[in-house]
């Protein structure tokens, strides 16, 4: 069974150490997809506006680094919204990606892949294809079907809940740079006792399919992963694809039994276009082509007179080029655009982006209006309490536009026991709490107020949405000018976010999590 990346062992040590170019570009699209560097520091994930366009491949949304969406997270995501709004910019990009590049994106541009490939270079015995692994192969079709189609339509067609199934109770991708990749800054830690027995569950799958990787080949990828699923169903139709040389072919079966994945013949359903099998070819008939130009060729040609691989070194299929054929000048110019391209991303989405430059100016947030931030509040009825976000502070006045062009005004409540609520109609149980909310607001009537505050950049017409699931409360959408999520301490990436004010406006309680109607109950008496 052959290596995808092994190298013949010819040449100096350090020529069959240096890594293969598939590699390098595995490696390369990590980095582009999770340019925000900055998040890791901060323990935050970046929420500008380019979040809204997919990437290619697999990659989560709540990476503290991804500065772009997960295709698969945005499939489910339409679907659960699929009652009131088609969605497709979603199905427009999904095929684009799919017509295009098909499964060259999970062989070539999807970091999942190469996570799972370095696990499988772990030195241990190793479980090879067979006509088990082939059907399993089927199971992502299924995984497809029901955990990232059925169940978010389901949820959303009939409860108009946003359940991303696949990415709530499977995803190791969501677990290990998600969650995982948010917990592992200090300053996160406080989140700790949120999790509950679904993180549990989903962190032993993550295990699970991590030790699988480490003795099977591309394991999440061949048998459980619903983007390679949508992907291969494009493969054959896909504008970059192995192809065969039918004049050349003797049908002698070697690149199918070389390949790792579970192919019935080059460029179907499973292949993932690495270019692996080209090694394995003794005809020199396999090519991986972008419509009429040739990516790789054999070490002979193409009959077409398309040169060999066309940049030095040793490539991704164990074929040493001799420099036949060779293109330095595009070679260059092609490594120096990449290189350009990553150091605008990271210099862009670090530093130079307007929402990463906002929170920077403005760690603890801002005040819309009214007293700033740490700023001491003077006077008898005061008590010299400091403007903040701790228990015991006072939080900072400001006037929040409401969705029906009212306004909200915290001074306006003092007298009132105050609850601020931040929430998103993606956010699953910040949707199950609003009636929580409303029926708390009008048990007690004119001792209490309710703002709830939607994350910027909202998927969907708020106040549409809030209509037809029967919730009044004043709300705001929160924005990068008014930085309401800043005056709690809140963050968009972990919600829901309550904050509970006393009749004088001291913050009583400040937590991330969901709340319930015996909680609400119980605070209102010790605070009224």
């Amino acid at each position: 069974m052959g290596n995808t990346d092994r190298k013949k062992n010819t040449g100096t040590r350090p020529e069959r150490l240096r890594p293969s170019k598939r590699k390098l570009i595995q490696l390369y699209s990590a980095f582009l997809y999770n340019a925000h560097l900055k998040g890791f520091i901060d323990g935050e994930i970046y929420t500008g506006k380019a979040k809204a366009v997919c990437v290619p491949g697999l990659n989560c949304y709540s990476c503290p680094g991804a500065v772009g969406s997960c295709p698969l997270g945005a499939i489910q995501n339409a679907l659960a919204y699929s009652g009131h709004r088609a969605g497709w910019y979603v199905l427009g990009m999904i095929m684009l990606f799919g017509l295009t590049l098909g499964r060259t994106i999970c062989g070539w541009l999807c970091p999942m892949g190469l996570i799972q490939e370095l696990l499988y270079r772990i030195p241990t015995p190793k479980i090879r294809k067979s006509r088990v692994t082939g059907v399993l192969s089927w199971l992502k079709y299924v995984v497809l079907a029901v955990f990232a189609v059925v169940i978010p339509l389901w949820y959303g067609i009939r409860h108009d809940l946003p359940v991303p199934a696949f990415c709530k109770y499977i995803c190791p991708a969501g677990t290990f740079e998600g969650t995982v990749g948010l917990l592992a800054n200090s300053g996160n830690a406080g989140y700790f006792s949120m999790l509950k027995i679904l993180f549990a569950r989903k962190f032993v799958i993550m295990l699970v399919i991590g030790l699988a990787c480490i003795f099977c080949y591309r394991s999440f990828c061949r048998f459980l992963c619903p983007l390679g699923a949508i992907y291969g169903l494009f493969n054959r139709l896909a504008l970059v694809s192995m192809k065969v040389d039918e004049e050349r072919c003797n049908s002698c079966g070697a690149c199918v039994r070389t390949c790792r994945m579970d192919v019935r013949r080059v460029g179907d359903h499973e292949c993932i276009n690495c270019a692996g099998c080209m090694s394995s070819c003794s005809r020199n008939a396999l090519s991986l082509r972008a419509g009429t130009h040739t990516i790789i060729a054999p070490a002979c040609g193409c009959r077409d007179g398309q040169p060999a691989v066309t940049d030095t070194g040793v490539t991704d299929t164990g074929v040493t080029d001799t420099g036949a054929g060779k293109q330095p000048g595009y070679g260059r110019i092609s490594r120096g655009a990449a290189l350009g391209v990553l150091c605008f991303a990271l210099l862009w989405f670090n530093f130079s982006d307007p929402s990463v430059r906002k929170a920077g100016d403005s760690p603890a947030g801002t005040a819309a209006a009214g007293t700033a931030a740490g700023e001491k509040i003077t006077g008898a009825a005061a008590g010299e309490k400091t403007a903040g976000t701790a228990a015991g502070d006072r939080m900072a006045d400001f006037t929040a536009e409401l969705t029906d062009g009212t306004s909200f005004r915290l001074s306006d409540q003092r007298g009132k026991v105050v609850i601020i609520n931040m929430w998103a109609t993606w956010c699953e149980p910040c949707v199950k709490e609003l009636p929580v909310l409303q029926d708390f607001l009008q048990a007690h009537g004119e001792d209490a107020a309710v703002l709830i505050i939607h994350a910027s950049d909202p998927l969907e017409d708020v106040p549409a949405y809030l209509d037809k699931i029967g919730i009044s409360l004043p709300c705001a959408i929160d924005s990068m000018d008014e930085d309401l999520y800043g005056l709690s301490g809140a963050s968009p990436s972990v919600l829901p976010h309550t904050v509970i004010l006393n009749r004088e406006g001291e913050i009583v309680y400040n937590e991330t999590g969901s709340i319930t109607k015996e909680f609400l109950d119980e605070l209102f008496e010790k605070v009224r």
